[in-house]
């Protein structure tokens, strides 16, 4: 049974930093790209960040890069480290999988979805 749990999210001001983390289990972790979507209320579910399954190669939306980093180890696990955090952040934020690097961007061709976690920025 595939399992990604995300932890790390919470409350923060406006300009401060979280790190969010999905551990995976039930897979073969390697062989998965990896991703990063969030929804805020009222909104659609959008992308945000994903890293191939070799972490070599990575994506990020227009609206975080070069405020969010992704990155992955060797403990099944990928981290999002989010800076300079704005109220617009705000949201829920899912992990997931996919096997093929392609169209990492559509949320439809993700595998395996966690159950999210609640980041919340306060202005």
């Amino acid at each position: 049974q595939v399992q990604l749990v995300e932890s790390g999210g919470g409350l923060v001001q406006t300009g401060g930093s979280l790190r969010l983390s999905c551990a995976a289990s039930g897979l073969t972790f390697s062989n998965f790209a990896m991703g990063w979507f969030r929804q805020a209320p009222g909104k659609e579910r959008e992308f945000v960040t994903a890293i191939t399954w070799s972490g070599s190669n990575t994506a990020y939306s227009d609206s975080v890069k070069g405020r969010f980093t992704i990155s992955r180890d060797n403990a099944n696990t990928v981290h999002l480290q989010m800076n300079s955090l704005k109220p617009e952040d705000t949201a829920v934020y899912y992990c997931a999988a996919k096997q093929f690097w392609r169209d990492y961007g559509n949320s439809h061709l993700y595998d395996y979805w966690g159950q999210g976690t609640q980041v919340t920025v306060s202005s």
